[in-house]
């Protein structure tokens, strides 16, 4: 697994939608499709939801239009991008192939970004159990993990009905999905977590901050007609306590948080959904 890190600065001010991961997203894609079109297809087509995508992440000026925001060309912006695609290798060359070798820019609808900065890093499943165990290891039974929302998170539990609240059950759940779903296949035995949605909501609490809690929904596609789809999810900070959970427990849920910076929560991740921000509190 990668996460690849994008500074970018505009060349002017424009305005871009206030939730903006989709038209980010169909930059990326275009920007992947000139260099390895293949890959862009793969990213397109898959199930696992392999790409995440945060969007633009900085500070914006107020827009005379509705529901957009200006971005500002004396200020940088960080676009996050999770690559968890068992071949993550392909998509990870053609991204720094796209901004680095071959391009300099990210082209949205109105205006262009230049790319300021590309770092990235990897991780396996494996290193994220290791790094988790030895976490849990150097703490008390009763630490806790702080999960930021940073873009709205949808979590889809019944058909296209989406959960607006960060219950312990719906968040670990999905990320026990994406986590069993992106294990090479020649690791599956070995790596695979063996959890129910019961191990999270008996073991583990959440407190939500009321204060930074808010709801949303935002375009995440658009149908065969042009027609918009949203999604409805929730950004906000909510930590995640343990109650008498056993070692193995706490050093699964801890894997899982620390997935999650690459993964991303919930659908619709590779158009900006479900970025987190996590924090290991003792």
């Amino acid at each position: 697994m990668r996460q690849v890190e994008l500074t970018l600065q505009p060349t002017d001010s424009f305005a871009i939608p206030s939730a903006d991961g989709y038209q980010v997203y169909g930059a990326l894609l275009s920007a992947v499709d000139e260099v390895a079109s293949d890959v862009s297809r793969r990213i397109h087509d898959s199930q696992l939801g392999s790409l995440h995508n945060s969007g633009l992440l900085g500070s914006f000026r107020g827009s005379d239009r509705k529901f957009h925001k200006q971005v500002d060309p004396s200020e940088e912006y960080q676009l996050s991008l999770g690559v968890t695609d068992p071949a993550d290798q392909s998509v990870f060359e053609a991204l720094a192939d796209a901004f680095v070798f071959s391009g300099d820019s990210l082209d949205l609808s109105e205006g262009s970004m230049r790319i300021r900065g590309f770092a990235s890093s990897n991780v396996t499943h494996r290193e994220l159990l290791a790094d988790a165990a030895a976490t849990v290891d150097d703490r008390p039974e009763t630490f806790e993990i702080e999960v930021r929302f940073r873009t709205p998170t949808c979590i889809n539990e019944s058909g296209e009905i989406t959960t607006m609240f960060p219950h312990r059950g719906a968040v670990f759940q999905s990320l026990l999905r994406k986590w069993n779903a992106t294990i090479p296949e020649e690791c599956s035995d070995e790596l695979e977590l063996g959890m129910t949605r019961a191990d999270f909501e008996g073991n583990l609490i959440e407190k939500p901050d009321a204060k930074a809690y808010e709801t949303h929904s935002i375009l995440v596609n658009r149908g065969e007609d042009g027609s918009p789809i949203f999604a409805q999810g929730f950004t906000g900070t909510c930590t995640y306590k343990f109650k008498d959970a056993s070692e193995a427990t706490r050093n699964a849920v801890t894997a899982l948080a620390q997935f999650s910076e690459y993964s991303g929560v919930g659908s619709s991740v590779a158009r900006g959904c479900g970025t987190v921000e996590v924090g290991v509190q003792s």
